[in-house]
């Protein structure tokens, strides 16, 4: 197993004994992520989507592994999950991304919220790697302001006619179903969810955004929704209450990147140590001087400081699935999870960009394995929440009732 990976899991182990399924959740994601190396890098270079991510988590079982046995997974828990992108995360942030949405946010969102007929036509086969999933909330005017979003519903008999756009959206124009969040014509307040196949008429891609500063292979989209229809079935939670299945989705996702942060720390400690132990200037490995030593002192400490309030939110998360009605537990969960998104995210690009300084010029090129990381790692700080808003959350959990910066 990969060295760093492998210190990761014993470091896990001082404070969670990790189960078999966890083990085993462990090995498949080393397998899979040495199996998917190459063609990541051959595909960011073409920067291009990497067809190889769904066939890769159908071939290791990833898919399945937080999805409880009921609905064809194993049941591994979130820890599991969170481990699958730690490790991939070493590859650059696209493959986290693809998993993040579809199992940290699209498999949490169903589980948490759908009823047993949505469990049966998508939860299951997502479980296979049969479904994908997308997730509908931003907008080219709503992003840390969801509310403000312009896309709306309005009544028409039994049904219920969806227009808008939806802009960033991850696995948009791969997804065989998406979570569609959309604002009531008829109030202009109430927000509800909508899980919808993307093959509806009314439903189509836009365009897909290649021109981005990262995350390349991963695939992102503009979608258009022109009079979709839906049908009450297709309501995720309950109608009005679309932001309460966003923002206990968000929770997961934000951890599904701090994960994936942790693994770029890994990935660029693991580069830069092997450039100071290999390359030679001014008569000596570059190791051996003193500022480059800093470099390689920081970023082990970032990823000692990323890798604690990730791992100990996630297990925390898994105690609070149990439970996720009571409202002390949750404000709980939405500090935490900000700590462990914030952190992480701001410390894998620190740590991206000493690596880059380390490799100096040739760092500078996607063809080091350290360009993708530093590219992908930018969007950590925005992307499933802003540092501004992780911040203003973290001080509402230290602050109190009352604080609050905005609703």
């Amino acid at each position: 197993m990969e060295e760093n990976f492998s210190a990761a899991l014993k470091d896990i182990e001082r404070i969670h004994k990790l189960s078999e399924k966890e083990m085993r959740a462990a090995e498949l994601a080393d397998q899979a992520a040495e199996e998917l190396a190459g063609s990541e890098f051959q595909h960011y270079l073409n920067h291009e989507v990497n067809p190889d991510y769904i066939r890769i988590a159908e071939k290791y079982g990833l898919f399945g592994l937080p999805i409880s046995e009921e609905y064809g997974g194993s049941g591994s828990g979130l820890l599991s999950a969170v481990l699958v992108n730690q490790r991939f995360g070493q590859l650059g942030l696209g493959f986290p991304t693809f998993y993040d949405v579809n199992i940290f946010i699209g498999a949490s969102s169903l589980a948490r919220w759908g009823t047993e007929e949505q469990k049966s036509a998508c939860l299951k086969p997502l479980a296979h790697g049969k479904s994908i999933i997308a997730f509908g909330l931003t907008e080219p005017e709503a992003g840390s302001e969801p509310t403000a979003m312009k896309t709306t519903y309005t009544k028409e008999g039994s049904e219920y006619v969806l227009n808008g756009t939806k802009y960033l959206i991850t696995n948009g124009s791969i997804a065989d179903h998406i979570i569609i969040f959309a604002k009531s014509e008829e109030d202009g307040k109430s927000i509800t969810a909508f899980l919808v196949k993307t093959k509806e008429n009314g439903f189509s891609v836009e365009m897909n955004l290649h021109e981005k500063i990262g995350l390349f292979t991963s695939d992102t989209a503009m979608l258009r929704l022109e009079n979709l229809h839906a049908e009450k079935e297709n309501i995720l939670g309950e109608e009005g209450k679309g932001m309460h299945v966003a923002y206990s989705a968000l929770l997961n996702g934000r951890l599904g990147i701090a994960s994936g942060c942790i693994g770029v720390i890994e990935g660029s400690l693991k580069a830069a140590v092997s450039r100071a132990q290999e390359r030679v200037q001014h008569g000596k490995l570059i190791g051996k001087h003193q500022l480059i030593q800093r470099h390689i002192a920081e970023m082990r400490e970032n990823l000692e400081m990323a890798r604690w309030p990730t791992y100990s939110a996630a297990l925390r998360k898994s105690e609070y699935d149990k439970n996720p009605s009571d409202r002390t537990f949750t404000e709980e969960m939405d500090l935490r999870t900000a700590l462990a998104k914030k952190i992480a995210s701001r410390l894998a690009f620190e740590s991206a960009d000493r690596a880059v300084q380390v490799y100096g010029g040739f760092g500078y090129s996607l063809l080091a394995p350290v360009g993708a990381l530093f590219c992908d790692s930018r969007v950590s700080r925005i992307y499933e929440g802003t540092d501004e808003i992780m911040e203003l959350k973290i001080a509402e959990g230290v602050l109190g009732k009352g604080f609050e910066a905005f609703e």
